[in-house]
C-alpha cells in the first residue's frame, strides 16, 4: 500500500477497522487525527471547533505530566535505544529496570520494598489482587479469597480488577454473573476536607470484622475516585482503613495509577494520610506518558508470606516485563519530576483552576464544581453530550475528554497560567453546552 498523507483517507480507514476505546465497531463519535504533538499542544490535521492547535487539557489520560516531546524525555529514550530497546526480564536484568526499582521504593512510603514491574495499569492491579490472594494461601489461611472494596471505584478493565470497579455505576455489568463476587460498602461520603463520617466509619468497620476470615484484602484509590466518578474524599478514611485492616488481619492495597506523581498536590495520594498500604499500584503518569509501564509495590512481608508458601513463587512475567526503553524514560521522568518544585506547580494549577471553575456552581445543569491539585471537575446533573462538549471546549483552543455526567481536566503540569486560563475557559463552555 502506498504511503497514507490524505487525512481523510486515514480518518475512513480508522472508521472502518480502528476499535478506539469504550467505543463500538464501528465507531459512532469521530476520532480527530493527531500529527504531532509538543508542550502542551496537539496539533491535528484537520481543524476541530476551528482550531487546528489545541492545548491538551487531559493529559492523555493524565500520563503526560511534562508535556510532549520534552527534550529530557526524548534523550532518555534515544539514549536507551542506542544501548537496546528490549530485552525478557526471565533469568536477566538491566540498568534502567534496577534503578526504577530502587527509585519507587526510596519515594514510596517505607514500608513497600519490592517492585514488580507490569504493562499497564489494569496488569498493575491483576498483580496486586494476585498477591493479596497467594500470601494468604502461603500463609495457611486459604478462606481469605475476596475482597473489599468501596462503590463508585474503578480498577481497569481486566478480569480480576472488573471485579472490584463499581458493580453497577461501572462499566462493567455485562460481566456481573461470571466475576467472583466481592463484598461492597456504600461510596466514601464526599469531600476532601470534610471530617470523618461515623455512620459511614461504623459502616466500614463491621462489615470488615464480620467478614475478615474470607476476606484476603481491602482496595481503594486513595483520596481520588478517577474513573468512577472523579470523586474526592477525606484521607481519614484510609487512615480509617489502615487501622481496621491492621486489627483484623486484612490487607490493604492502594491503587495509585491516577494518582500517583503528584497529581492530587502530594507526591502520592497516600501521603495525604500518612499511611501506607501493604500493595500500591502505580502506573500513567510512571513513564511521563511515554510508555507504558505500570508497577506494583509491596511490604517485605508480603513477599516474604508469598516465598514461605508450596508455590513459592508469583507466577506471573509479562513479556515486555521491566521493559528497558520504559525503565529509562521513567526514570528520567521522575527525576524530572522531583527536580523542581512540583508541589508549587500543582498549586499552582490548583488556584488556576479553582478561580475558573468555582464560578460555575449553581450554574444551569451543573450539580458541582470540585478541584484537588492539578484535577478540575464539573459535575452536571444530565449525562453530557459528548460530541457538542468536544467542539465547545475546541472553540476555546483546548482538547478535553467528557464522559458521563463529567466535564473534567487534569492539565500537564508545565502548563502556563495563560493556558490554564483557556482551560478553565473551556471547561465552563464544554460544561455549559453539554
Amino acid at each position: 500500500m502506498s504511503d497514507l498523507t490524505n487525512a481523510a483517507e486515514l480518518v475512513a480507514l480508522d472508521r472502518a477497522h480502528v476499535w478506539h476505546p469504550y467505543g463500538p465497531m464501528p465507531g459512532t463519535v469521530p476520532s480527530h487525527l493527531v500529527e504531532s504533538a509538543a508542550g502542551v499542544r496537539l496539533r491535528l490535521a484537520e481543524p476541530l471547533g476551528g482550531n487546528r492547535e489545541l492545548i491538551d487539557g487531559m493529559s492523555s489520560w493524565w500520563a503526560a505530566l511534562h508535556g510532549y516531546n520534552h527534550p529530557v524525555l526524548n534523550q532518555a529514550v534515544q539514549d536507551q535505544l542506542g544501548r537496546m530497546s528490549h530485552v525478557m526480564f526471565g533469568g536477566l536484568t538491566h540498568e534502567p529496570a534496577v534503578r526504577l526499582a530502587a527509585k519507587l521504593v526510596e519515594i514510596t512510603p517505607e514500608p513497600l520494598q519490592h517492585v514488580f514491574l507490569g504493562d499497564s495499569g489494569s496488569v498493575a492491579v491483576e498483580v496486586a489482587m494476585k498477591m493479596c490472594l497467594q500470601y494468604w494461601q502461603s500463609v495457611g489461611r486459604p478462606a481469605k479469597q475476596r475482597l473489599l472494596t468501596w462503590r463508585g471505584g474503578y480498577h481497569g478493565d481486566t478480569f480480576h480488577p472488573m471485579s472490584v470497579c463499581d458493580p453497577v455505576g461501572g462499566m462493567h455489568q455485562l460481566w456481573g454473573g461470571v466475576l467472583p463476587r466481592q463484598l461492597f460498602v456504600g461510596e466514601p461520603p464526599a469531600g476532601f476536607d470534610a471530617e470523618v463520617d461515623p455512620a459511614y466509619a461504623a459502616e466500614l468497620a463491621d462489615t470488615i470484622e464480620r467478614n475478615a476470615d474470607e476476606l484476603a484484602a481491602v482496595i481503594v484509590e486513595p483520596v481520588v475516585q478517577g474513573a468512577g466518578g472523579m470523586r474526592f474524599h477525606s484521607p481519614g478514611y484510609l487512615r480509617l482503613l489502615r487501622e481496621l485492616c491492621d486489627q483484623h488481619g486484612v490487607l490493604l492495597v492502594f491503587d495509585e495509577i491516577a494518582t500517583g506523581f503528584g497529581r492530587s498536590g502530594a507526591l502520592f495520594a497516600a501521603d495525604h494520610a500518612g499511611v501506607s498500604p501493604d500493595v500500591m499500584c502505580l502506573g500513567k503518569a510512571l513513564t511521563g506518558g511515554y510508555l507504558t509501564m505500570a508497577a506494583t509495590l509491596c511490604t517485605a512481608e508480603v513477599a516474604d508470606g508469598i516465598s514461605r508458601g508450596s508455590v513459592p513463587v508469583l507466577a506471573h512475567g509479562p513479556t515486555f516485563m521491566g521493559n528497558p526503553l520504559a525503565a529509562a524514560v521513567a526514570n528520567a521522568s521522575i527525576e524530572l519530576l522531583l527536580g523542581q518544585d512540583w508541589a508549587a506547580e500543582v498549586k499552582r494549577i490548583e488556584t488556576g483552576l479553582r478561580a475558573a471553575l468555582d464560578p460555575l456552581v449553581g450554574a444551569p445543569g451543573v450539580a458541582d464544581a470540585r478541584v484537588l491539585g492539578a484535577i478540575g471537575v464539573v459535575q452536571l446533573d444530565h449525562p453530557v453530550d459528548v460530541v457538542a462538549a468536544t467542539e465547545a471546549a475546541a472553540r476555546e483552543g483546548v482538547w478535553l475528554r467528557p464522559f458521563r455526567n463529567l466535564v473534567y481536566t487534569m492539565p500537564p503540569y508545565v502548563t502556563g497560567d495563560e493556558d490554564l486560563a483557556r482551560i478553565g475557559a473551556a471547561v465552563a463552555a464544554a460544561a455549559l453546552k453539554g
